[in-house]
């Protein structure tokens, strides 16, 4: 068996690529969300309610359709990326990577020694599946795809060298968690934010690297796809069924159907 391709890595050579949050914590609703035509998707181990298990059960369930999967691990741990690797996710994003340092910390977490510090189990995990794609371990990196967010003032700092980082494959802009730590909670449209999501963006193109960022907001997602961000995130699973219940219900409030 031949080691899987990474479709995420590949994708970013027809940007921009647009991706959808899965944060319900189901493999029912991460394939429903892999059916919608997105060209990647987030299964969101920071905030959504999952388990090493309830991932596996997604990379699963999205496997067959186009949308490449990326796995958030909650944070830097190692043993949790390890964890994540052997299950078979080859895309990871990272969260509040500050300095270059962590970064590389982060590279040598997926990658096996003398490059890195990835424990071995080879033949009895599902990434090489159980053994069969020999020569695993001589080759995962080529398959793997390391995202790291920035979200701090700190790591807009050292943008350039985090995106400089070798391992690092692209950074993904919060601009939630930016705009909370730059003193504008909130407000990732505030002046001082664009300012710092533009040098950010700016850090990383000239690294030669892959920019993405969160833009729920349709004329946001707009604006960022025009400044030259190769892969944006234009939906969460959970607001978009929260917004589509909302505007059924107020459909037919409006209608003026009588209630009992």
């Amino acid at each position: 068996m031949e080691l899987p391709r990474n479709s995420f890595k590949a994708m970013l050579a027809t940007t921009p690529a647009f991706g959808c949050w899965v944060g319900l914590g189901d493999a029912y609703g991460a394939e429903l969300i892999a059916t919608t035509g997105f060209d990647w998707l987030v299964i969101d181990g920071e905030h959504a309610p999952n388990t090493v298990r309830s991932i596996l059960d997604q990379l699963r369930a999205v496997e067959p359709y186009r949308a490449a999967p990326i796995v958030r691990s909650v944070n830097q741990d190692p043993a949790l990326i390890k964890q994540l690797l052997d299950i078979g996710a080859r895309t990871l994003m990272v969260p509040m990577v500050d300095t270059p340092e962590q970064a590389a910390a982060i590279v040598a977490a997926m990658r096996y020694a003398p490059g890195g510090m990835r424990g071995m189990a080879a033949g009895a995990i599902r990434a090489d599946r159980w053994g069969s794609i020999v020569g695993y371990a001589d080759h995962a990196e080529e398959s793997l795809c390391l995202v790291a967010q920035i979200e701090s003032r700190t790591g807009v700092e050292n943008a350039a060298a985090i995106a400089a980082t070798d391992g690092v494959d692209a950074v993904f802009i919060g601009p939630y968690d930016l705009s909370n730590n730059l003193g504008h909670r909130g407000d990732a449209n505030h002046t001082v934010v664009q300012t710092a999501i533009a040098q950010v963006l700016k850090a990383v193109h000239a690294a030669g690297k892959a920019a993405g960022i969160l833009a729920p907001v349709d004329a946001d997602a707009d604006r960022y796809a025009q400044a030259g961000f190769d892969f944006i995130a234009t939906g969460l699973d959970v607001l978009l069924l929260k917004s589509a219940a909302e505007a059924k219900v107020a459909r037919h409030r409006s209608a003026g159907v009588p209630r009992d």
